[in-house]
């Protein structure tokens, strides 16, 4: 090795001498400095979408001067396409412009790809690839129909999921699309309220609407599993067993069973006839509406526990306190004609003695309580499915101000849309707790990931009448059947992704049915403020209420 190195260093040397023949190009070394569509930059690997497809102008700016005789126009290529290239003058030095020459369809992903090696006079060093996505049709994709038969297409639709898809022993509501055994008490209480809608709206009869309810009411009284009365917030549909949520949460969720009762309660009231079924159930909703230990569940903070374990006792140690959605619980128990809470836990532990009040303005609109712009908009619907947030107050807060405020600001926030989402607008807007693309989460305004679901919106017809509806005949009209499908519209959707979910969720579906129907006719409202005892308790905690105050 050592009698060979010198005479590699000699070569070398004189080979760094050569200089290129006179005349001769020097091919550099180049990359790509920038990539826009229509205007729009977009990095390496990332995407920009509502792009135009009548017209695409990709500009290509390169990281020194290109010789424009030297372009190799085939050493660009766009996915699922070939020879629709033409290039434009463009004055910079450093760009190269390309126009497509066909029309692109609509909503659809493309990919341009930049070769590394010699074109444009350069030796790009590396290759690249940009993406985009086309702007969406919005032409109607379904025949148009009056808003009344609109309306009650999607509460048929979305009806047929605690209908049709009913756990077949139980009859009491799956968690999610493909759960199998697993119901969930929660979501089974927002179910059986669609059922006296059904009823009301003809899409089944009094009498099997009865039956189902009797069937529901006694495998709730007689074998589903409880703890102090309460519910887990999972059962198996076929055995009544607990399934566990979590880890520790495998016993009493006292916020999903005050849900259930919410929605017990108002049917109840809404099978008032005199014949043996339906004085069934009316008994056996009374025998699991007396059996809930309300006043167990207070703690040391004197608030209620929303979790207690058989095998873990107290350790998930969640106070039940607002501004969320579990109003109905405090309202539950200090309703609550065996063991009810006195006042003072609602004052102490839900209201924190007035520190879930907000009064902060968001897009000009003034939220009376809770997290900045509201929170995740199932705050606004779980706990008025049945409880009748018109002309209810009480010392902290106008509950109708507060669910229109909620919801106005969810709009406002997509409309203007800060993060800059592809599709939201003031037509397309609704941020909840949602599977997204990626898992579950509770989406809102401070945890925004790009995901509209539908629920958020529709649920939200009481107070946002005008802008609801817009949503629905977008959600319908525009994107058709990749959200309208088997059992109404599918759990979410995130445009700029193209993705849109294919699972349907208990907890989102009951609300579309039920505030759809709260809107048109206030049928469960009325059901649930029937209640007598739900007055007495209303009374205890210092609310006005009733369509008169």
């Amino acid at each position: 090795m050592r009698l060979i190195l010198p005479g590699i260093l000699i070569l070398l040397s004189v080979f760094s001498c050569v200089k290129p023949s006179e005349g001769e190009d020097v091919i550099k070394n180049g990359f790509v400095k920038e990539f826009r569509v229509n205007g729009q930059s977009v990095k390496e690997g990332d995407t920009v979408a509502d792009i135009d497809g009548r017209e695409v102008l990709i500009d290509i700016v390169f990281s020194s001067d290109v010789n424009r005789s030297k372009i190799d126009i085939s050493r660009f290529s766009i996915t699922r396409l070939s020879g629709v290239f033409e290039l434009v003058n463009n004055p910079d030095p450093r760009t190269v412009s390309i126009r497509i020459t066909q029309e692109l369809p609509g909503y659809e992903y493309y990919t341009f790809s930049v070769f590394k090696g010699e074109n444009c006079g350069l030796n790009l060093i590396n290759s690249y690839k940009f993406k985009f996505l086309t702007r969406l049709d919005e032409s109607d994709k379904f025949e148009r129909i009056p808003t009344e038969e609109l309306l009650t297409l999607v509460q048929e639709r979305t009806f047929r999921y605690f209908w049709d898809y009913a756990h077949p022993v139980s009859g009491l509501a799956r968690e999610r699309l493909n759960s199998g055994n697993t119901v969930t008490s929660g979501g089974s209480g927002f179910g059986v309220m669609t059922i006296p809608v059904a009823i009301e709206r003809d899409f089944i009869t009094r009498d099997e609407g009865a039956q189902r309810m009797l069937t529901i009411a006694t495998f709730l009284d007689e074998k589903a599993e409880t703890f102090h009365g309460a519910f887990p917030h999972w059962l198996d549909g076929e055995t009544g067993k607990a399934i566990a949520f979590s880890e520790k949460d495998n016993g009493a969720d006292l916020v999903e069973t005050a849900l259930l009762v919410q929605g017990l309660l108002a049917v109840q009231q809404y099978f008032d006839l005199d014949n043996p079924t339906e004085s069934a159930i009316r008994q056996k909703i009374q025998t699991i509406w007396e059996a809930v230990e309300w006043d167990w569940f207070i703690n040391s903070a004197n608030a209620l526990f929303w979790h207690w374990s058989p095998d873990y006792g107290w350790d998930m140690n969640m106070n039940i306190s607002g501004w969320n959605e579990a109003l109905i619980t405090y309202v539950l128990a200090a309703s609550s004609p065996t063991h009810p809470i006195d006042k003072s836990v609602y004052d102490a532990g839900w209201a924190r003695n007035g520190g879930m009040k907000s009064g902060k303005k968001f897009y000009d609109i003034t939220l009376p309580l809770g997290p900045d712009y509201g929170g995740p908009m199932f705050f606004a619907h779980y706990s008025f499915m049945g409880l009748d947030p018109r002309n209810l107050k009480d010392q902290y807060a106008d509950y109708w101000e507060q669910n229109v405020a909620h919801a106005k600001i969810n709009h406002a926030y997509c409309k203007a849309n800060p993060k800059g989402y592809f599709g939201y607008s003031e037509s397309c807007w609704g941020l909840t707790a949602s599977d997204y693309h990626d898992g579950y989460t509770a989406s809102s305004p401070t945890n925004d990931k790009g995901t509209i679901a539908p629920t958020a919106a529709l649920a939200s017809m009481p107070y946002t009448p005008q802008e609801s509806l817009k949503a629905l005949e977008y959600f319908y009209y525009v994107l058709g059947d990749r959200t309208f499908k088997e059992y109404g519209f599918v759990d979410s959707f995130t445009l700029g992704q193209r993705w849109f979910a294919s699972s349907y969720i208990a907890i989102d579906q009951g609300p579309i049915v039920v505030m759809i129907e709260n809107y048109r006719t206030g049928l469960l409202w009325d059901c649930f403020m029937k209640n007598s005892d739900i007055c007495s308790g209303l009374d205890k905690l210092g609310f006005t209420y009733g369509k008169d105050n």
